[in-house]
């Protein structure tokens, strides 16, 4: 598939995706004989694994240091391990963070339904 519909079907700008070739997030884009990049599925499954690292708050030297690791092949397994496992737990702390903040706004909002309610029957 071209840039283009890799795009499309990601999410992403074209910018972004020459971004990601140029500082190594998507590793070993293959070109076609008029030197157009050419890109496969398995490249778009890749991408999707590297938004959610993104979304989930890894930092890109990060994403980086782990494609790096990635292209070094089953050497480096138990590090991609760690590297997964450590942001497993940041994902988690941020998870709890975030229901305690939904807790304070189900707080508020049962506040202001319950004194809506007081309202209604002094009227």
């Amino acid at each position: 598939m071209t840039i283009s519909e890799l795009a499309k079907r990601s999410g992403l700008s074209t910018h972004t995706l020459r971004y990601y070739e140029r500082i190594g997030l998507l590793p070993d884009v293959r070109r076609g004989s008029n030197g157009h990049r050419v890109f496969a599925e398995r490249d778009l499954e890749w991408l999707a694994f590297i938004k959610k690292l993104k979304a989930t708050g890894m930092p890109i030297a990060q994403i980086q240091h782990y494609v790096a690791l990635v292209k070094q092949g089953d050497a480096t397994l138990a590090e991609r391990q760690t590297i997964l496992e450590n942001h497993r737990v940041y994902v988690r702390e941020q998870l709890g963070q975030w229901q305690n903040w939904l807790a304070a706004i189900d707080y508020k909002i049962d506040y202001y339904q319950k004194h809506r309610l007081q309202v209604v029957k002094k009227a």
